[in-house]
């Protein structure tokens, strides 16, 4: 085959995109405004301190060895990963915290003795998840929603009958507090709304489906960092013969006569047979397709939360904490409803801190710990995000120093902050939203742009703005769900 296929980002979907389409006989070339491949999924060193900079959770990693399986190799030999005892450590401020086991039982004993949340319900609670998952991801996560042989087949009227049992017609918060008996274990089960940076007290019961990921199968860690999915796919990719362009930004992708014909980039017309955009679909539309139909309706939609992100170098060792560690708000709704609708930031924030070093030691010097320490908060809407930030900061400070008993601000040895404003201009997310629109009604599913245009023909799109939505597995199976549209 002589076709040639150009792929506009290098993100996680875009590299997946170049590895399968490369397998099927493309001449792929990759062009990257940055000078790293990997978008949000990549790294960063401060002083004796390395972060992985995006994505600090894995989940399916069977998606990741997928592509080196259909490139023939053994993915053992180019990547390897384990699987958590503990997928996260959970704190509150009234002193309480339990240990999130990788085994169910031990989970729901640890529940039980910690909270006293009934086992039984924990249990149920993950049960759920699992029919949700077993009915739904074969239709919303493996096709796309945008084609008839989707709705049509035997698996998705099977699905029909089971609509009223996948919490469609209810959200997330009011599910789990039918599920649970403790207020803290319907707040743990609604923190998974922010996987996908979504409002639990807004979004349909149906992302009830993400806990059977962590739980029921499994969180897992990249042996040398989250940052080495990047790099192994990367290598994967150039080794197939992908041609990557980096500090190459895409000024243009050229049409004619409602055919995609290649791009232009630093005043040169590049021609391909496709052209696949990785990049966010609102920037997208408003930059490098602003002069075709704009699907108005999809970019008008709410999009979803951002983050506020504080890279630490702590000077000391806390054996209290794991690789994920929540410190959870006092009040939720309020946290959430200062988040999507005031677009402020609540004085007293749920604070994640990843630590990689408890995994990986030569991530931090001796003796110490890198945190990635982050809240969720509002995308950009012009806020006074200076002002935001120092008040944040203070209040993360203060909320650490309760919950773990200590004194935070003299153990922090380097900094860096990445924030809504700073992730849109490294990233192209529209509005600096991690995860494109928001899912905070029952029909986002729906109003999640194809894997493919309808309008311009050889035009195919991947990448957490589409479908089927943001995270890594997500990112994975759509750059999947594209390339299967191009073979069929």
């Amino acid at each position: 085959m002589n076709q040639k296929a150009i792929i506009i980002g290098s993100g996680i979907a875009g590299l997946a995109a170049a590895i399968r389409l490369s397998v099927k006989g493309y001449k792929v070339q990759v062009f990257e405004s940055n000078s790293y491949p990997g978008g949000k999924l990549s790294e960063m060193q401060i002083g004796g301190y390395r972060f992985d900079a995006g994505p600090s959770l894995f989940t399916l990693p069977e998606q990741v060895e997928e592509l080196f399986l259909l490139a023939g190799r053994k993915p053992a030999d180019h990547f390897q990963y384990s699987k958590l005892d503990v997928a996260c450590h959970y704190f509150w401020e009234d002193g309480k915290s339990i240990k999130a086991y990788g085994d169910l039982h031990q989970f729901a004993e640890e529940v039980e003795t910690k909270l006293g949340e009934p086992a039984e319900n924990v249990k149920k609670a993950l049960k759920n998840s699992a029919y949700i998952y077993e009915h739904l991801a074969p239709l919303f996560m493996h096709r796309s929603l945008h084609q008839w042989n989707t709705w049509i087949n035997p698996t998705a009227l099977k699905s029909y009958l089971k609509m009223g049992k996948l919490g469609i017609f209810t959200t997330m918060n009011d599910a789990n507090e039918r599920l649970f008996n403790q207020p803290k274990m319907v707040q743990l089960f609604n923190r998974y709304a922010t996987y996908n940076g979504s409002n639990p007290y807004q979004t349909p019961a149906t992302l009830n489906i993400i806990p059977h990921l962590e739980f029921n199968i499994g969180a897992f860690f990249p042996k040398k960092g989250m940052h080495d999915i990047t790099q192994s796919l990367y290598k994967l990719a150039v080794d197939l013969g992908v041609v990557f362009h980096f500090n190459s930004k895409v000024e243009e992708i050229l049409v004619e006569k409602n055919i995609a014909k290649g791009v232009l980039v630093n005043n040169t017309k590049i021609h391909a047979d496709l052209i696949i955009n990785n990049m966010d679909m609102v920037n997208a539309y408003k930059s490098i397709l602003k002069n075709q139909k704009q699907p108005t309706k999809l970019l008008d939609q709410p999009k979803s939360s951002s983050a506020l992100i504080l890279y630490w170098g702590i000077k000391r060792f806390f054996p209290e904490l794991g690789l994920h560690n929540i410190l959870f708000s006092e009040d939720y709704k309020t946290e959430f409803d200062h988040i999507f609708n005031k677009g402020s930031i609540y004085h007293d924030p749920t604070v994640y801190v990843n630590i990689t070093s408890v995994c990986k030691e030569d991530d931090a010097p001796n003796g110490c710990m890198n945190w990635f320490t982050m809240i969720n908060v509002s995308n950009n809407q012009g806020q006074n995000w200076d002002k935001l930030i120092e008040e944040a900061r203070s209040s993360i400070i203060a909320k650490i120093n309760r919950v773990l008993n200590t004194d935070i601000e003299p153990l922090i040895e380097v900094e860096e902050i990445l924030e809504p404003r700073t992730i849109e201009s490294k990233t192209s997310s529209a509005n600096g939203a991690l995860y494109g629109n928001s899912s905070n009604n029952r029909y986002a599913a729906f109003l999640r742009h194809a894997n493919y245009s309808s309008e311009i023909k050889n035009l195919y799109f991947c990448g957490g703005s589409v479908h089927p939505g943001g995270g890594i597995p997500l990112c994975l199976l759509s750059a999947k769900i594209m390339s299967e549209m191009i073979e069929g």
